[in-house]
């Protein structure tokens, strides 16, 4: 049994979502929904099951990729042939022995097409079943021994043989409902696309929809009154849309760039709408083409549309999120867009080289961008830095001396990895007060950290270099000290960034990574931000504990006794690994769940969960969302959470309907630095925070958490729900 297990892992599941994959969804609820509608016609629904279990057991055994096989990616093409085949032709021998090999093709064409079009980062849709389709239609014409069935003509006695007299009373009763003719159409399409053209069946899909997506329920009522409008307006003939119901081709496309490859805003809406008058050209000009060779056309119109667009798109040199693609696929349209929109807010400075501070200890800005002495014009985008005292003085004694000023051969570091490009090291310190125009930046050192990038450091002692030019250096080195050389009345620093390699190149506008800003003893974080002048700034520095605490290595286990409301709970037991992307997550085998992180020097922050909500990693993820290296007493770190991870269903649900165009819900993580005490070789650090849900800006429901950390790592963490009356306490074992 555990060989079967281990040879056709999730094999159920691959099932499920090779029938819930036609709708571009993973959800079993729909899945099972879609499985009944093809049964309406009991043939054709046996046909599909045979099908997708035929071609998930080769797929399984050829050694294809799992992940694909379960996902229902290399079964739904398969179901879709065995459909059509299922309501065409009547059940026999013959008919399955072609049943079985053609669901084998389809697999065969099914892998050709993710290996040719899947190289250019688009999908191979439902193309595979319109190939196998064709070439059945055209091949079965010289089969004598299939027959052809009757049961479309006679629908009414098939319903009675499957459910009686309770069922078919049913049936007749919605397709005698009194409905406008473009909603009925509507639901006739939905159930066209499982080759069932009954109102019931449309009407059940519709209910899946909406259980699936709600913004997939939208954009199928949008693609398709859209093109039943466009229909009118142009004066078209509306049998194209009633005739085999082929709407369905306007709600495919409407789901698939309206909100799955597309993330969903008013830009995909709007190319839907558009999208739609060219499947009608598409239909229109596909039928009188294929009706030569007595071919249907099926989703043709819909797989040229959107295969046209998405490769278009791939061609943009701007305004790439009008519309904007979907980088990492959640499953659902609403999970694509909050998720794309979270990574927007949270990430929106990822491209930037988290450039630090180039000094130890605390500085302030006494010249910022545009500064009132020489920051004009093209070097406008610099800092000038110097060290004060709690007086507000630069130097002690009365600062006639270079070696009164406090920032005076101070070391100076490299604010991140790169090669040395050039060095002047030359030039003598001026006296106080005077300054040498002529070698207006003084002794300089330029480091290239990208092509098109470089920092700049000047007014640099003599002779302090601990560096050559063509060194490597890494972010923190020290690559000389603090002088006064230059057009420099006294002891500072200038530091700019720049695209090309020499002294008095051009400044570029760049920000700086992570630093903190005190004002009053205040510690404040800032990322990617640009320092004003008068700002009293500090560099980050990395605290041991902590970085310790939050050392997530592959192997590593966490183990937890957990207590809820004081009761005893069952002990949580994770595991750090990696997968075949190289991305770390943390993994609850009990639950089933997943954490997904990211850490560098600075920082740990957690950038998705999948999994069980009701876990206490879940709990986990929610509290130790992001954790910086470094403390501060009562510094903050906020962040902000994935709409999608809100357990209230309710609020989602509604949020989903208008979230295209408006959100109204925002879910807020905040953690403070509390407390470190020292004590001989033992260090303790408490953190506490917040996550809140607010509503149209109000508080909605918060929660509350405190983690304590200490040498040997994470020691407890205490999360109490306050409108829950819950408190989960998670002490290490």
């Amino acid at each position: 049994m555990n060989k079967i297990k281990n040879l056709f892992p999730g094999y159920l599941t691959s099932i499920a979502n090779s029938y819930s994959q036609i709708f571009f969804s993973n959800s079993k609820f729909f899945a099972i929904i879609l499985i009944v509608v093809s049964f309406f016609d009991w043939v054709a629904g046996l046909s599909g099951l045979l099908a997708v279990t035929t071609t998930n057991t080769v797929a399984y055994i050829f050694g294809l990729n799992r992940s694909n096989i379960k996902a229902g990616y290399y079964g739904f093409n398969s179901l879709l042939v065995a459909l059509s085949l299922g309501v065409y032709f009547q059940i026999n021998i013959e008919f399955l022995i072609i049943l079985f090999f053609t669901s084998i093709l389809t697999l065969f064409i099914t892998i050709a097409l993710e290996g040719v079009i899947g190289k250019y980062g688009i999908p191979y849709l439902s193309i595979p079943f319109l190939i196998v389709c064709w070439m059945i239609s055209l091949a079965t014409r010289q089969y004598s021994h299939l027959e052809v069935s009757e049961r479309g003509i006679y629908m009414m006695n098939e319903m009675y043989k499957v459910g009686g007299i309770r069922l078919l009373n049913i049936y007749e009763w919605f397709d005698q409902l009194n409905l406008p003719a473009s909603i009925i159409m509507y639901f006739r399409s939905l159930g066209a696309i499982f080759f069932q053209y009954s109102v019931l069946a449309g009407m059940l899909i519709a209910v899946g929809l909406v259980f699936y997506s709600r913004i997939a329920f939208l954009l199928s009522l949008l693609g398709f009154f859209s093109a039943f409008i466009f229909y009118r307006i142009i004066g078209a003939n509306l049998s194209e849309l009633s005739n085999h119901y082929i709407g369905f081709n306007f709600i495919l496309t409407a789901i698939a760039i309206g909100g799955y490859f597309i993330v969903s805003s008013r830009y995909s809406f709007l190319w839907v709408i558009l999208m739609s008058p060219l499947i009608v050209i598409t239909i229109t000009s596909a039928n009188a083409i294929l009706a030569i060779w007595q071919l249907p056309i099926y989703s043709l119109p819909f797989n040229l549309v959107v295969l046209l667009f998405l490769y278009v798109l791939k061609f943009r040199e701007r305004f790439h999120h009008k519309p904007e693609l979907v980088y990492l696929q959640q499953n659902t349209p609403e999970k694509n867009l909050y998720f794309q929109s979270n990574n927007k807010t949270r990430f929106k400075n990822a491209f930037y080289i988290p450039f630090s501070l180039p000094f130890i200890g605390e500085w302030r800005v006494t010249q910022g961008y545009n500064g009132e002495y020489t920051h004009k014009g093209d070097w406008q985008h610099a800092l000038d830095f110097e060290v004060y005292d709690e007086k507000g003085m630069a130097f002690k004694a009365q600062g006639s001396n270079l070696e009164d000023f406090y920032c005076f051969n101070k070391p100076i570091l490299s604010p991140s990895g790169g090669w040395v490009e050039e060095i002047e090291d030359d030039i003598e310190d001026n006296k106080v007060g005077e300054t040498n125009s002529a070698k207006n930046w003084g002794n300089t050192i330029i480091i290239r950290h990208a092509d098109g990038l470089y920092s700049k450091l000047c007014h640099l002692k003599k002779n302090s270099f601990k560096v050559v030019k063509g060194d490597y250096v890494k972010k923190g080195d020290v690559l000389a000290y603090c002088g006064n050389s230059g057009h420099s009345p006294k002891p500072h620093i200038h530091f700019q960034l720049q695209a090309t390699p020499y002294i008095g190149s051009k400044t570029i506008e760049y920000p700086i990574g992570n630093y903190l800003l005190n004002t009053k003893g205040r510690f404040e974080l800032k990322q990617f931000e640009k320092p004003n002048k008068d700002d009293t700034i500090t560099a980050f520095e990395r605290n041991r504990v902590l970085a310790n605490a939050f050392n997530f290595i592959p192997g590593k286990k966490l183990c937890f006794k957990v207590e809820v409301n004081g009761h005893p709970h069952q002990d949580a037991e994770w595991e750090i690994e990696k997968d075949i992307y190289n991305q770390l997550f943390i993994s609850c085998s009990k639950t089933n769940s997943k954490i997904y992180f990211y850490t560098d020097d600075v920082q740990m922050y957690f950038t998705r969960f999948s999994g069980n909500q009701k876990s206490v990693l879940f709990q986990f993820y929610l509290s130790a969302y992001k954790i910086m290296f470094g403390f501060y007493q009562n510094m903050e770190v906020k962040d902000v959470f994935p709409i999608h991870i809100i357990r209230k269903p309710w609020l989602i649900f509604i949020q989903d309907f208008v979230a295209s165009f408006y959100i109204f819900l925002k879910s807020e993580y905040t953690i403070r630095y509390v407390s470190k005490t020292d004590d001989f070789n033992l260090s303790q650090i408490e953190l506490a925070g917040n996550y809140q849900l607010k509503v149209f800006g109000k508080l909605f429901n918060h929660s509350e958490f405190k983690i304590s950390i200490n040498n040997e790592g994470l020691q407890q963490i205490l999360i109490e729900n306050t409108s829950l009356n819950k408190t989960v306490t998670l002490t290490k074992i």
